[in-house]
């Protein structure tokens, strides 16, 4: 059975589209629906800096929550690094996930230290958009209650390893090591 393709729409609080890509759904459980995903380009980001082609992630949505969750490996397998953002709860329907992206970011090492970014960003938004304060609170709380689960080492900031499940989504990718160095 061929899993399936789900379309990611990263949206502004104008409801336009910042961002979109591609994943596949890799489990869903309840409110919480994760997404497993290869960058097929190299690109830059300007916090993440350069991503390379074949790196992998997994990427943590729910429902009920306003914010989401990112691991993201090297093309070697190794740990790159999580990303959290925080922005409204997503919906998800006929294979489209989309949430509202709010601006702040937490980008996290590997060894678990971050950093929070984009507050000017969100601050920006909030006054561009009029957000309501409900919203801005929700932000700046959702923002406290990623920076306590990365402090406790919750789930997700323990996996460490591309689930050997997903591998299989990617067989081009994901291969046994060799000389080279290329593949997992």
């Amino acid at each position: 059975m061929c899993p399936q393709k789900v379309t990611v729409n990263s949206l502004s609080f104008d409801l336009s589209i910042r961002r979109s890509w591609e994943c596949y759904l890799a489990a869903r459980n309840g409110d919480l629906i994760i997404l497993d995903g290869l960058f097929e380009k190299t690109i830059t980001h300007k916090d993440l800096g350069t991503i390379h082609s074949g790196t992998l992630s997994r990427e943590y949505y729910w429902l009920d929550r306003w914010y989401n969750i990112f691991i993201f490996w090297e093309p070697d397998g190794n740990l790159r690094n999580w990303y959290c953002n925080v922005g409204m709860p997503p919906s998800f329907q006929e294979g489209v996930l989309e949430y509202v992206d709010l601006e702040i970011d937490i980008l996290v090492n590997p060894d678990l230290t971050y950093r929070v970014l984009d507050l000017d960003e969100f601050a920006e938004t909030a006054k561009t958009f009029a957000l309501p304060f409900q919203i801005e609170e929700k932000a700046r709380e959702s923002l406290a209650e990623l920076e306590q689960l990365i402090a406790r080492r919750g789930f997700p900031f323990l996996n460490r390893e591309f689930p050997p499940e997903s591998r299989s989504l990617y067989p081009q990718n994901i291969a046994a090591n060799d000389d080279t160095g290329a593949g997992l």
